[in-house]
Protein backbone atom coordinates (compact mmCIF):
# COMPACT_ATOMS: atom_id res chain seq x y z
CA UNK A 1 0.00 0.00 0.00
CA UNK A 2 1.50 3.26 -1.08
CA UNK A 3 1.89 5.73 1.72
CA UNK A 4 2.32 9.44 1.62
CA UNK A 5 5.53 10.99 0.49
CA UNK A 6 7.77 11.59 3.47
CA UNK A 7 10.10 14.53 3.95
CA UNK A 8 11.84 16.07 6.93
CA UNK A 9 9.53 18.23 9.01
CA UNK A 10 9.50 21.83 7.85
CA UNK A 11 10.82 20.95 4.36
CA UNK A 12 7.56 20.60 2.42
CA UNK A 13 7.57 22.91 -0.56
CA UNK A 14 4.73 25.38 -0.54
CA UNK A 15 4.47 25.18 -4.32
CA UNK A 16 3.61 21.45 -4.08
CA UNK A 17 0.78 21.98 -1.64
CA UNK A 18 -2.79 22.37 -2.69
CA UNK A 19 -3.98 25.59 -1.13
CA UNK A 20 -7.53 25.22 0.17
CA UNK A 21 -9.88 28.12 0.53
CA UNK A 22 -8.73 30.50 3.25
CA UNK A 23 -5.13 29.26 3.05
CA UNK A 24 -2.59 31.61 4.66
CA UNK A 25 1.14 31.38 4.31
CA UNK A 26 2.89 30.16 7.44
CA UNK A 27 1.42 28.62 10.57
CA UNK A 28 0.23 25.01 10.51
CA UNK A 29 -0.06 23.29 7.12
CA UNK A 30 -1.58 19.87 6.45
CA UNK A 31 -0.73 17.63 3.54
CA UNK A 32 -2.69 14.46 2.91
CA UNK A 33 -1.39 11.24 1.36
CA UNK A 34 -3.04 8.73 -0.93
CA UNK A 35 -5.03 6.99 1.82
CA UNK A 36 -6.00 9.94 3.89
CA UNK A 37 -2.82 9.99 5.95
CA UNK A 38 -1.91 13.48 7.11
CA UNK A 39 1.45 15.08 7.62
CA UNK A 40 1.50 18.01 10.04
CA UNK A 41 4.11 20.53 9.02
CA UNK A 42 5.02 23.32 11.41
CA UNK A 43 6.84 26.00 9.48
CA UNK A 44 9.64 27.93 11.06
CA UNK A 45 8.80 31.04 13.08
CA UNK A 46 9.79 33.74 10.55
CA UNK A 47 7.07 32.41 8.20
CA UNK A 48 4.33 32.18 10.79
CA UNK A 49 1.25 34.33 10.79
CA UNK A 50 1.73 37.57 12.78
CA UNK A 51 0.21 37.19 16.22
CA UNK A 52 0.69 33.44 16.45
CA UNK A 53 3.31 31.70 18.58
CA UNK A 54 5.41 28.76 17.57
CA UNK A 55 5.27 26.03 20.24
CA UNK A 56 8.36 26.01 22.45
CA UNK A 57 9.13 22.40 21.67
CA UNK A 58 9.25 23.16 17.95
CA UNK A 59 11.54 26.16 18.45
CA UNK A 60 13.94 24.00 20.44
CA UNK A 61 13.86 21.13 17.94
CA UNK A 62 14.72 23.43 15.08
CA UNK A 63 17.68 24.84 17.02
CA UNK A 64 17.50 28.06 15.02
CA UNK A 65 18.39 31.36 16.72
CA UNK A 66 15.73 34.06 16.59
CA UNK A 67 16.61 37.20 14.61
CA UNK A 68 15.89 40.67 15.93
CA UNK A 69 16.45 44.08 14.36
CA UNK A 70 16.84 47.02 16.74
CA UNK A 71 16.26 50.59 15.54
CA UNK A 72 17.56 53.51 17.61
CA UNK A 73 17.68 57.21 16.77
CA UNK A 74 20.28 58.98 18.88
CA UNK A 75 23.25 58.46 21.17
CA UNK A 76 21.11 58.09 24.28
CA UNK A 77 18.78 55.69 22.51
CA UNK A 78 21.80 53.68 21.32
CA UNK A 79 22.93 53.27 24.93
CA UNK A 80 19.47 52.16 26.07
CA UNK A 81 19.16 49.72 23.18
CA UNK A 82 22.61 48.32 23.98
CA UNK A 83 21.56 47.59 27.56
CA UNK A 84 18.49 45.75 26.30
CA UNK A 85 20.49 43.71 23.78
CA UNK A 86 22.96 42.69 26.49
CA UNK A 87 20.13 41.62 28.80
CA UNK A 88 18.35 39.74 26.00
CA UNK A 89 21.45 37.84 24.97
CA UNK A 90 22.13 36.97 28.60
CA UNK A 91 18.73 35.26 28.65
CA UNK A 92 18.99 33.83 25.12
CA UNK A 93 22.59 33.48 23.91
CA UNK A 94 21.48 32.24 20.45
CA UNK A 95 19.59 35.44 19.75
CA UNK A 96 20.99 37.03 16.58
CA UNK A 97 20.73 40.80 16.88
CA UNK A 98 21.24 43.41 14.17
CA UNK A 99 21.14 47.11 15.04
CA UNK A 100 20.43 50.02 12.72
CA UNK A 101 21.43 53.41 14.19
CA UNK A 102 19.20 55.94 12.45
CA UNK A 103 21.20 58.94 13.70
CA UNK A 104 24.98 59.10 13.70
CA UNK A 105 27.32 56.14 13.44
CA UNK A 106 26.18 54.22 16.52
CA UNK A 107 29.56 54.23 18.25
CA UNK A 108 27.89 53.04 21.45
CA UNK A 109 27.54 49.64 19.76
CA UNK A 110 31.18 49.35 18.67
CA UNK A 111 32.52 47.31 21.60
CA UNK A 112 29.56 44.91 21.56
CA UNK A 113 29.96 44.46 17.83
CA UNK A 114 33.67 43.67 18.27
CA UNK A 115 32.71 41.09 20.89
CA UNK A 116 30.26 39.43 18.50
CA UNK A 117 27.13 40.31 20.50
CA UNK A 118 25.48 42.20 17.65
CA UNK A 119 26.07 43.54 14.17
CA UNK A 120 25.56 47.08 12.91
CA UNK A 121 23.87 47.20 9.53
CA UNK A 122 22.80 49.79 7.01
CA UNK A 123 24.13 53.21 6.01
CA UNK A 124 25.34 55.52 8.79
CA UNK A 125 26.26 59.17 8.68
CA UNK A 126 26.88 62.01 11.14
CA UNK A 127 24.55 64.84 10.17
CA UNK A 128 25.23 68.52 10.91
CA UNK A 129 22.31 68.85 13.34
CA UNK A 130 23.37 65.81 15.35
CA UNK A 131 19.85 64.42 15.01
CA UNK A 132 18.07 67.57 16.14
CA UNK A 133 16.90 68.87 12.77
CA UNK A 134 13.36 69.08 14.19
CA UNK A 135 14.44 71.90 16.52
CA UNK A 136 15.48 74.45 13.89
CA UNK A 137 14.88 75.18 10.23
CA UNK A 138 18.58 75.81 9.71
CA UNK A 139 19.48 72.41 11.13
CA UNK A 140 16.94 70.74 8.87
CA UNK A 141 18.27 72.51 5.78
CA UNK A 142 21.86 71.55 6.60
CA UNK A 143 20.83 67.92 7.09
CA UNK A 144 18.98 67.91 3.79
CA UNK A 145 22.04 69.27 2.03
CA UNK A 146 24.22 66.64 3.72
CA UNK A 147 22.17 63.79 2.24
CA UNK A 148 19.40 63.13 4.77
CA UNK A 149 16.77 62.13 2.14
CA UNK A 150 19.00 59.51 0.53
CA UNK A 151 20.11 58.19 3.92
CA UNK A 152 16.50 57.83 5.08
CA UNK A 153 15.52 56.11 1.82
CA UNK A 154 18.25 53.48 2.19
CA UNK A 155 17.33 52.91 5.84
CA UNK A 156 13.65 52.49 4.96
CA UNK A 157 14.43 49.95 2.23
CA UNK A 158 16.54 47.90 4.62
CA UNK A 159 13.87 47.92 7.32
CA UNK A 160 11.18 47.07 4.80
CA UNK A 161 13.17 44.09 3.52
CA UNK A 162 13.58 42.85 7.09
CA UNK A 163 9.86 43.15 7.78
CA UNK A 164 8.90 41.22 4.65
CA UNK A 165 10.71 38.20 6.05
CA UNK A 166 8.45 38.34 9.10
CA UNK A 167 11.30 38.93 11.53
CA UNK A 168 10.57 41.15 14.55
CA UNK A 169 11.77 44.73 15.00
CA UNK A 170 12.35 46.58 18.26
CA UNK A 171 12.13 50.37 17.94
CA UNK A 172 13.87 52.43 20.63
CA UNK A 173 13.28 56.17 20.66
CA UNK A 174 10.40 58.27 19.38
CA UNK A 175 8.20 58.57 16.29
CA UNK A 176 10.88 57.91 13.65
CA UNK A 177 11.88 54.35 14.67
CA UNK A 178 8.27 53.57 15.59
CA UNK A 179 7.07 54.64 12.15
CA UNK A 180 9.76 52.62 10.38
CA UNK A 181 8.98 49.52 12.45
CA UNK A 182 5.29 49.83 11.58
CA UNK A 183 6.01 50.40 7.88
CA UNK A 184 8.14 47.24 7.74
CA UNK A 185 4.97 45.15 7.81
CA UNK A 186 6.03 42.57 10.41
CA UNK A 187 5.76 42.24 14.20
CA UNK A 188 7.35 45.02 16.22
CA UNK A 189 7.79 46.40 19.70
CA UNK A 190 8.40 49.92 20.92
CA UNK A 191 10.41 51.32 23.82
CA UNK A 192 9.52 55.00 24.12
CA UNK A 193 12.44 56.84 25.67
CA UNK A 194 12.24 60.65 25.24
CA UNK A 195 8.69 61.49 26.27
CA UNK A 196 7.25 61.56 29.76
CA UNK A 197 4.09 63.04 31.18
CA UNK A 198 6.20 64.54 33.96
CA UNK A 199 7.27 67.22 31.45
CA UNK A 200 3.83 68.82 31.47
CA UNK A 201 2.49 67.66 34.85
CA UNK A 202 5.42 69.28 36.72
CA UNK A 203 5.55 73.11 37.00
CA UNK A 204 8.36 74.84 35.09
CA UNK A 205 11.36 76.21 37.03
CA UNK A 206 11.00 79.77 38.32
CA UNK A 207 12.27 82.41 35.93
CA UNK A 208 12.13 80.17 32.86
CA UNK A 209 8.73 81.12 31.53
CA UNK A 210 5.65 79.04 30.88
CA UNK A 211 4.31 77.09 27.94
CA UNK A 212 0.52 77.29 28.44
CA UNK A 213 -0.38 76.23 24.90
CA UNK A 214 1.84 73.13 24.91
CA UNK A 215 0.88 72.21 28.49
CA UNK A 216 -2.80 72.68 27.72
CA UNK A 217 -2.49 70.54 24.59
CA UNK A 218 -0.85 67.69 26.50
CA UNK A 219 -3.29 68.03 29.38
CA UNK A 220 -6.23 67.79 26.97
CA UNK A 221 -4.75 64.62 25.46
CA UNK A 222 -3.73 63.23 28.85
CA UNK A 223 -0.37 62.20 27.38
CA UNK A 224 2.74 63.77 25.87
CA UNK A 225 2.51 61.20 23.06
CA UNK A 226 0.36 62.28 20.14
CA UNK A 227 -2.70 60.56 18.61
CA UNK A 228 -0.82 59.34 15.52
CA UNK A 229 1.75 57.77 17.84
CA UNK A 230 -1.01 56.05 19.84
CA UNK A 231 -2.33 54.66 16.56
CA UNK A 232 1.02 53.09 15.69
CA UNK A 233 1.41 51.69 19.23
CA UNK A 234 -2.11 50.25 19.14
CA UNK A 235 -1.66 48.19 15.96
CA UNK A 236 -2.19 44.42 16.20
CA UNK A 237 1.37 43.86 14.95
CA UNK A 238 2.75 45.96 17.80
CA UNK A 239 3.39 43.27 20.42
CA UNK A 240 5.01 45.44 23.11
CA UNK A 241 4.88 49.07 24.23
CA UNK A 242 7.14 50.07 27.13
CA UNK A 243 7.48 53.54 28.64
CA UNK A 244 10.14 55.04 30.87
CA UNK A 245 7.85 55.65 33.88
CA UNK A 246 4.47 54.47 35.23
CA UNK A 247 2.85 57.90 34.86
CA UNK A 248 3.41 57.93 31.10
CA UNK A 249 2.32 54.32 30.68
CA UNK A 250 -0.89 55.05 32.58
CA UNK A 251 -1.67 57.97 30.26
CA UNK A 252 -1.34 55.73 27.20
CA UNK A 253 -3.52 53.00 28.71
CA UNK A 254 -6.35 55.52 28.91
CA UNK A 255 -6.18 55.62 25.11
CA UNK A 256 -6.30 51.87 24.66
CA UNK A 257 -2.55 51.28 24.34
CA UNK A 258 -1.38 48.34 26.45
CA UNK A 259 1.68 50.23 27.69
CA UNK A 260 3.84 48.92 30.51
CA UNK A 261 6.68 50.42 32.56
CA UNK A 262 8.72 47.46 33.83
CA UNK A 263 11.80 49.56 34.60
CA UNK A 264 14.23 52.13 33.23
CA UNK A 265 17.26 50.58 31.46
CA UNK A 266 19.09 53.90 31.76
CA UNK A 267 19.88 53.19 35.40
CA UNK A 268 21.75 49.93 34.81
CA UNK A 269 25.50 49.52 34.46
CA UNK A 270 26.68 51.75 37.31
CA UNK A 271 29.01 49.86 39.68
CA UNK A 272 28.83 50.74 43.37
CA UNK A 273 32.36 51.49 44.56
CA UNK A 274 33.70 53.27 47.66
CA UNK A 275 35.31 56.68 47.29
CA UNK A 276 38.97 56.14 46.30
CA UNK A 277 41.81 57.57 48.37
CA UNK A 278 42.85 60.04 45.68
CA UNK A 279 39.46 61.79 45.94
CA UNK A 280 39.09 61.88 49.71
CA UNK A 281 39.32 65.22 51.46
CA UNK A 282 38.30 67.18 48.34
CA UNK A 283 35.16 68.63 46.84
CA UNK A 284 34.10 66.59 43.81
CA UNK A 285 32.39 68.02 40.75
CA UNK A 286 31.43 66.27 37.51
CA UNK A 287 31.45 68.04 34.14
CA UNK A 288 29.18 66.70 31.37
CA UNK A 289 29.45 68.92 28.27
CA UNK A 290 27.79 66.42 25.93
CA UNK A 291 29.17 64.52 22.97
CA UNK A 292 27.97 66.34 19.84
CA UNK A 293 30.54 68.53 18.14
CA UNK A 294 31.07 71.42 17.91
CA UNK A 295 28.30 72.11 20.45
CA UNK A 296 30.07 70.20 23.24
CA UNK A 297 33.12 72.48 23.07
CA UNK A 298 31.01 75.61 23.41
CA UNK A 299 29.07 74.00 26.26
CA UNK A 300 32.32 73.19 28.05
CA UNK A 301 33.64 76.75 27.73
CA UNK A 302 30.48 78.12 29.38
CA UNK A 303 30.51 75.51 32.17
CA UNK A 304 34.16 76.23 32.96
CA UNK A 305 33.22 79.89 33.35
CA UNK A 306 30.93 78.90 36.22
CA UNK A 307 33.58 77.10 38.28
CA UNK A 308 34.71 78.73 41.55
CA UNK A 309 37.63 81.09 41.10
CA UNK A 310 39.06 80.47 44.57
CA UNK A 311 38.25 78.10 47.41
CA UNK A 312 39.04 74.72 48.90
CA UNK A 313 40.79 71.95 46.93
CA UNK A 314 38.38 70.61 44.33
CA UNK A 315 38.64 67.80 41.78
CA UNK A 316 36.66 68.36 38.61
CA UNK A 317 35.95 65.14 36.70
CA UNK A 318 35.43 65.78 33.00
CA UNK A 319 33.73 62.68 31.58
CA UNK A 320 33.48 62.30 27.81
CA UNK A 321 32.78 59.61 25.26
CA UNK A 322 34.93 59.02 22.22
CA UNK A 323 34.44 62.71 21.37
CA UNK A 324 35.55 65.34 22.21
CA UNK A 325 39.10 64.01 22.32
CA UNK A 326 41.83 65.39 24.65
CA UNK A 327 43.34 67.21 21.67
CA UNK A 328 40.00 68.88 20.88
CA UNK A 329 39.51 69.85 24.53
CA UNK A 330 42.97 71.30 25.13
CA UNK A 331 42.39 74.76 23.54
CA UNK A 332 39.15 75.23 25.50
CA UNK A 333 40.84 74.35 28.80
CA UNK A 334 43.80 76.58 28.10
CA UNK A 335 41.50 79.50 27.24
CA UNK A 336 39.78 79.02 30.62
CA UNK A 337 43.10 79.45 32.47
CA UNK A 338 43.99 75.81 33.04
CA UNK A 339 47.53 74.45 32.60
CA UNK A 340 48.61 70.84 31.96
CA UNK A 341 49.33 68.81 35.11
CA UNK A 342 50.06 65.25 36.20
CA UNK A 343 46.99 63.11 37.04
CA UNK A 344 46.95 61.01 40.25
CA UNK A 345 48.47 57.61 39.58
CA UNK A 346 45.35 55.64 40.55
CA UNK A 347 42.84 57.88 38.78
CA UNK A 348 43.02 56.24 35.31
CA UNK A 349 42.64 59.74 33.87
CA UNK A 350 43.96 60.37 30.37
CA UNK A 351 45.08 63.91 31.21
CA UNK A 352 45.03 66.49 33.99
CA UNK A 353 44.79 70.27 34.01
CA UNK A 354 45.13 72.67 36.97
CA UNK A 355 43.89 76.16 37.80
CA UNK A 356 44.72 77.17 41.36
CA UNK A 357 42.91 74.81 43.77
CA UNK A 358 41.01 73.16 40.90
CA UNK A 359 42.40 69.92 39.48
CA UNK A 360 40.56 68.83 36.35
CA UNK A 361 40.84 65.19 35.29
CA UNK A 362 39.88 64.11 31.80
CA UNK A 363 38.98 60.59 30.69
CA UNK A 364 36.81 58.89 28.10
CA UNK A 365 34.26 56.26 29.09
CA UNK A 366 34.77 56.81 32.84
CA UNK A 367 31.31 58.24 33.44
CA UNK A 368 29.82 55.04 34.97
CA UNK A 369 32.46 54.94 37.73
CA UNK A 370 32.95 58.69 38.22
CA UNK A 371 29.24 59.52 38.43
CA UNK A 372 28.68 57.96 41.86
CA UNK A 373 31.72 59.72 43.35
CA UNK A 374 30.47 63.22 42.56
CA UNK A 375 28.76 65.63 44.93
CA UNK A 376 27.33 67.83 42.21
CA UNK A 377 27.42 68.13 38.43
CA UNK A 378 27.57 70.89 35.83
CA UNK A 379 25.87 69.42 32.80
CA UNK A 380 24.69 70.21 29.29
CA UNK A 381 24.07 66.58 28.32
CA UNK A 382 20.87 64.66 27.79
CA UNK A 383 20.90 60.99 28.76
CA UNK A 384 24.00 61.25 30.98
CA UNK A 385 22.39 64.01 33.04
CA UNK A 386 19.27 61.92 33.57
CA UNK A 387 21.38 58.96 34.64
CA UNK A 388 23.40 61.10 37.02
CA UNK A 389 20.42 62.53 38.90
CA UNK A 390 18.97 59.01 38.97
CA UNK A 391 22.02 58.07 41.04
CA UNK A 392 21.12 60.81 43.51
CA UNK A 393 23.57 63.48 42.29
CA UNK A 394 21.89 66.85 41.56
CA UNK A 395 23.03 68.95 38.62
CA UNK A 396 23.13 72.53 37.34
CA UNK A 397 22.78 73.26 33.64
CA UNK A 398 23.64 76.20 31.42
CA UNK A 399 21.84 76.19 28.05
CA UNK A 400 23.44 77.71 24.97
CA UNK A 401 22.74 78.20 21.26
CA UNK A 402 22.27 74.48 20.57
CA UNK A 403 21.33 72.72 18.39
CA UNK A 404 20.48 70.38 21.29
CA UNK A 405 20.96 72.02 24.65
CA UNK A 406 18.98 75.22 24.26
CA UNK A 407 16.71 76.98 26.77
CA UNK A 408 13.65 74.92 25.84
CA UNK A 409 15.57 71.67 26.24
CA UNK A 410 16.92 72.74 29.66
CA UNK A 411 13.45 73.79 30.87
CA UNK A 412 11.93 70.50 29.75
CA UNK A 413 14.76 68.49 31.34
CA UNK A 414 14.22 70.28 34.65
CA UNK A 415 10.51 69.43 34.61
CA UNK A 416 11.20 65.84 33.58
CA UNK A 417 13.52 65.35 36.54
CA UNK A 418 11.45 67.26 39.09
CA UNK A 419 14.01 70.02 39.63
CA UNK A 420 16.89 67.64 40.36
CA UNK A 421 18.66 69.48 37.53
CA UNK A 422 18.34 73.28 37.68
CA UNK A 423 18.99 75.53 34.65
CA UNK A 424 20.94 78.75 35.09
CA UNK A 425 20.85 81.92 32.97
CA UNK A 426 24.58 82.64 32.97
CA UNK A 427 27.97 81.81 34.43
CA UNK A 428 27.44 84.12 37.42
CA UNK A 429 24.20 82.42 38.44
CA UNK A 430 25.78 79.02 37.84
CA UNK A 431 28.69 79.83 40.17
CA UNK A 432 26.39 81.22 42.88
CA UNK A 433 24.13 78.16 42.84
CA UNK A 434 27.13 75.85 42.78
CA UNK A 435 28.64 77.43 45.87
CA UNK A 436 25.25 77.44 47.63
CA UNK A 437 24.62 73.73 46.98
CA UNK A 438 28.15 72.72 47.97
CA UNK A 439 27.52 74.43 51.32
CA UNK A 440 24.12 72.76 51.80
CA UNK A 441 24.34 68.93 51.92
CA UNK A 442 20.71 68.63 53.05
CA UNK A 443 19.48 70.37 49.89
CA UNK A 444 21.71 68.19 47.74
CA UNK A 445 20.23 65.10 49.36
CA UNK A 446 16.68 66.38 48.85
CA UNK A 447 17.28 67.00 45.16
CA UNK A 448 19.05 63.65 44.86
CA UNK A 449 16.03 61.81 46.24
CA UNK A 450 13.78 63.51 43.69
CA UNK A 451 16.08 62.41 40.87
CA UNK A 452 16.13 58.83 42.09
CA UNK A 453 12.34 58.76 42.30
CA UNK A 454 11.91 60.15 38.78
CA UNK A 455 14.42 57.76 37.15
CA UNK A 456 13.63 54.62 39.14
CA UNK A 457 15.90 51.89 40.54
CA UNK A 458 18.38 49.75 38.59
CA UNK A 459 17.27 46.44 37.09
CA UNK A 460 15.07 47.85 34.33
CA UNK A 461 17.07 46.21 31.52
CA UNK A 462 16.52 42.75 32.95
CA UNK A 463 12.79 43.28 33.49
CA UNK A 464 12.24 44.84 30.07
CA UNK A 465 14.28 42.12 28.36
CA UNK A 466 11.96 39.53 29.90
CA UNK A 467 8.94 41.37 28.47
CA UNK A 468 10.57 41.61 25.02
CA UNK A 469 11.49 37.92 25.02
CA UNK A 470 7.95 36.94 25.97
CA UNK A 471 5.74 39.38 24.08
CA UNK A 472 7.76 40.24 20.97
CA UNK A 473 10.02 37.24 20.43
CA UNK A 474 7.75 34.53 21.91
CA UNK A 475 10.78 32.84 23.47
CA UNK A 476 9.38 32.52 26.99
Amino acid sequence: MAGPETRPMGCLQESNLKKPKGFRKGGTQIRTGGKGFAILCLTTWPCRRPGSKLPKADRISHGMPTRLLVLSNGHGEDLIALRLVEALRHRHPLLAVAVLPLVGEGQAYAAAEAAGSLSRIGPRRNLPSGGFSNQSLGGLLRDLAAGLPLLSWHQWRLVRAWGRRGDPILAVGDLLPLLLAWAAGGPYGFVGTPKSDHTWATPPPPGWGHSPLADGYHRAKGSEWDPWEWALMGQRRCRLVAMRDPLTARGLRRHGVAAIAPGNPMMDGFPAAPLPAWLQGQRRLLLLPGSRLPEALGNLARLLGGLPLLGEPTTVLLATGSRPTPTELAPVLAAAGFSPATPPAASAAAAAWRRGPLLLLLAADRFPSWAGWSELALATAGTATEQLVGLGVPALSLPGPGPQFKAGFARRQCRLLGGAVQPCHGAGELRARLESLLANPAERQRLGRIGQQRMGPPGGSRQLAAAIASQLLALE
